[in-house]
């Protein structure tokens, strides 16, 4: 039989695990498109962007920037192909976080 701790500790070390790799694909968008989009680098990047003390309003900027498929018409493919990865890897982190949550419900009401 399957402990529930144990099923909950693989969906947390996955989701971890994804949450990661959408981080360093975020900065790593971050660098390119310093080059790629001078403009909107200044727009969403205030140099502190992975700190607390970062700007929401510029972060909710690259979000909305990325959430709603700006870049399907920017002219650098390699730019265009790292913010479909870390669009993808979003919706697979929110989707992971979801999972935790169903699981944790499931493991305390069926007792596992």
């Amino acid at each position: 039989m399957i402990n529930g701790d144990v099923v909950i500790t693989a969906v947390f070390v996955v989701l971890l695990i994804n949450f990661a790799r959408y981080l360093t694909s975020l900065r790593a968008l971050l660098v390119m498109l310093r080059e790629a989009d001078p403009l909107l680098y200044k727009q969403v990047n205030g140099g502190n962007f992975f700190t607390p003390q970062g700007d929401v309003s510029k972060q909710k900027r690259l979000f909305q920037y990325i959430h709603s498929q700006a870049y399907e018409h920017h002219h650098n493919e390699a730019f265009v192909a790292k913010c479909k990865k870390v669009r993808h890897l979003f919706q697979l982190s929110t989707i992971l976080f979801g999972g935790l949550i169903v699981t944790l419900f499931a493991v305390a009401f069926t007792g596992l």
